[in-house]
């Protein structure tokens, strides 16, 4: 990076780094600065212009990445090992996070990343307790997409699910009015896009942005894709007017999340409110879902008498340490606990996987 911008200078500053790339480097003539006037350089901006191709940039993002995964983790982790266990250990919260999920601190074990390359990596540092025991990882596929189409009883989207297809592949069929065989992977990636951003009150501008499309194209995706899900459309504009009029929006286990900013008279505020309104009975069920089955897993084990353990709950993830003579016997234990822990509307079927291997990454 020095060698590229021909001068030495504090890669973790800011105000240094916008000065290099825009001024000196002159990257991008348009460039934003910040109210105190210097130059934005958060990840958006410089994932923009590594997509131009400058290597700098590039070389800065690893670096960032780098310097994250050492101090975050490879550095944190082992100070956190208990001295007379061996083992790291997580605390739970179960009524900090408002969704209703748990929240893991003191290592947050929840955030260790499983995105990138590099960061995978990290996940290999996780093993059984010793060769007699295995890592099981079970998690469910697509659980909130799955809660989107039974809460709102949209009939394409409920459809697909019941007939087991790529759900990405069938958004995409749909929106770009082809058959499944003619998708393509950019049209699936497209379709993905919206299917996760539509859940989160994504707009044109935020899909455009996402997908780094003209904003006419992704309006063009978002009208069609609202034209073939009515339901899903349907369902964003009834939780909206219940809120509005109860101060609350519920779970499907009748969890209340309450609202207090949905009719407040600034936009911005109202629209914050709107989009946890569209958004919390989604990410709420998939939370109670998800505790329900640890239940019915514990009791099962118990039941069962295996020495098997329950050691991490990650989203909609659950991770055991397994002793190898009970992997037989725990893994369709669990996956019918999972699959069964509560029954969806509209029949919608629910679906979990469950991996194994000699450490957390090869279990997931």
């Amino acid at each position: 990076m020095y060698q590229q911008a021909g001068v030495r200078f504090n890669l973790a500053s800011p105000k240094q780094l916008g000065e290099v790339l825009f001024d000196k480097l002159k990257l991008d003539a348009s460039a934003k600065k910040t109210k105190t006037g210097q130059y934005q350089t958060g990840e958006d901006v410089l994932l923009k212009l590594a997509v131009k191709g400058h290597q700098i940039v590039d070389d800065i993002l690893t670096f960032r990445e780098l310097t994250k995964l050492k101090s975050t983790y490879v550095d944190a982790l082992p100070q956190m090992i208990n001295r007379k266990t061996g083992r790291v250990h997580t605390s739970y919260g179960q009524a900090v996070a408002v969704t209703g999920r748990l929240q893991s601190n003191n290592p947050n074990l929840q955030n260790i990343p499983v995105r990138t390359e590099r960061g995978k990596e990290v996940r290999k540092a996780f093993i059984p307790r010793d060769d007699d025991h295995i890592l099981l990882s079970a998690d469910y596929s697509q659980i909130e997409l799955r809660i989107v189409a039974s809460i709102s009883g949209d009939k394409n989207m409920c459809k697909a699910f019941k007939d087991g297809t790529d759900i990405h592949t069938a958004t995409a069929a749909r929106v770009y009015n082809v058959s499944e065989k003619e998708v393509t992977k950019e049209m699936r990636y497209k379709a993905k896009s919206v299917n996760f951003g539509i859940i989160y009150g994504q707009g044109a501008f935020g899909l455009a942005d996402n997908l780094g499309i003209s904003r006419t194209e992704a309006k063009e995706i978002i009208d069609n894709y609202k034209k073939e899900f009515p339901g899903i459309q349907k369902y964003m504009d009834d939780t909206i007017n219940f809120a509005r009029e109860n101060g609350y929006v519920e779970t499907l286990m009748g969890r209340k999340r309450w609202l207090r900013d949905i009719n407040s008279a600034n936009f911005t505020v109202r629209g914050f409110a709107e989009r946890n309104a569209i958004n919390s009975p989604i990410q709420g069920t998939a939370a109670d879902m998800i505790k329900l089955a640890m239940q019915k897993v514990h009791a099962a084990m118990k039941k069962e008498k295996m020495k098997s353990k329950m050691l991490l709950q990650v989203h909609d993830e659950l991770v055991f340490d397994a002793l190898k003579t009970e992997v037989n016997e725990l893994k369709p234990l669990i996956l019918e606990c999972m699959q069964s822990a509560m029954v969806l509307p509209h029949k919608v079927p629910v679906t979990a996987e469950c991996g194994e291997g000699k450490n957390w990454l090869e279990a997931h």
